[in-house]
């Protein structure tokens, strides 16, 4: 059973954000700058976070985000990957359309959980894949030719931020959401090594994944490394993309044209978008299902790399091709 929450006719639509952390005050700002969304109410455990936010933003801040469940229009969820899948399942029975940041879930039976049930309640549910912005500015996501060879690189230092989950659910997610949106085609095979610091999550994965039209992604994630490095390679039949986020530079010798790197708002980008596919304006830019799709790759890559055990016992994960 669920409540069918529609969206007003007149009026602003009530927000809110769950976890107010400092992914979570930036959607607040989303918000409460918006002529026709009302920033609502917070919620967050922190009771200093609370005060706050709801001192900033004159808001209702509570402990607990069930206080909330019936009350909002959409809902903004910000708080630890592990926490994702009930606090979105809720507020989707209880009618609010729900923009979740990434991970959409941690295990393909929550993830697919929340799929059907977007689908049965006919509620906006998209997660915060920011980067798709960012790419599609640039005009590669339009290409129909897929790349023959994918490398993505994204290291930095050590934060203490998204240590509930793997670097792969933390980080990594979101150069598979790009590398599935460039290669409409099925993970056949997937190997990876992994290493530990700080956890008994790893922290620092290199994965291969290959496509069962003959492209290869690797990519290579660190939150333990000594300096940032953000980078993506696309190696096509007729030339090479490469990019560097931290100079924006591209470099392109294929025949298609592409954008210069401008970075924008993909967050204002994603929220605008999101309250815009509440409405029914528009399809919300990024699918549960593809969200999905990146989680299911996340966990064979979080399999074959398996930190625990040692590096000569680490295994090699291998799917059948479909058809």
């Amino acid at each position: 059973m669920f409540i069918r929450r529609r969206v007003p006719e007149q009026g602003p639509l009530k927000a809110a954000v769950i976890g107010v952390g400092a992914f979570g005050r930036h959607h607040c700002a989303k918000y409460s700058a918006m002529a026709d969304v009302e920033l609502f109410a917070v919620a967050d455990p922190s009771a200093e976070v609370r005060h706050a936010i709801a001192a900033q933003y004159d808001v209702l801040a509570v402990a607990d985000w069930r206080e909330l469940l019936g009350k909002v229009d959409l809902v903004s969820v910000c708080s630890p990957a592990v926490t994702h899948a009930p606090i979105v399942r809720a507020f989707l029975n209880a009618g609010a359309h729900v923009l979740v940041e990434k991970p959409i879930a941690t295990t393909m039976a929550e993830a697919d959980e929340l799929v059907a049930l977007a689908r049965k309640t006919g509620l906006t549910l998209t997660v915060g894949h920011q980067e798709r912005f960012v790419f599609a500015r640039t005009g590669l996501l339009d290409q129909d030719v897929a790349p023959l060879e994918i490398q993505c690189w994204r290291r930095g230092p050590w934060t203490g931020r998204g240590d509930d989950v793997s670097a792969v659910l933390d980080l990594m997610i979101h150069d598979l959401d790009l590398v599935h949106t460039l290669v409409q085609s099925p993970v056949i095979e997937v190997s990876a090594r992994g290493a530990t610091q700080y956890g008994p999550h790893a922290d620092e994965v290199a994965a291969e994944v290959t496509f069962a039209n003959g492209t290869v992604a690797y990519l290579d994630t660190s939150r333990i490394a000594d300096s940032r490095k953000r980078g993506f390679r696309a190696v096509y039949a007729d030339g090479v993309v490469e990019i560097d986020f931290l100079t924006r530079e591209i470099v392109n010798t294929t025949p298609r044209p592409l954008e210069a790197l401008e970075m924008g708002d993909p967050l204002g980008d994603a929220v605008n978008s999101f309250v815009a596919a509440a409405k029914g304006e528009i399809p919300p830019v990024v699918l549960p299902e593809q969200a999905a799709q990146a989680v299911e790759t996340a966990l064979l890559i979080e399999e074959a790399a398996d930190a625990t055990v040692p590096p000569a016992l680490r295994g090699r994960y291998r799917m059948a091709a479909t058809a």
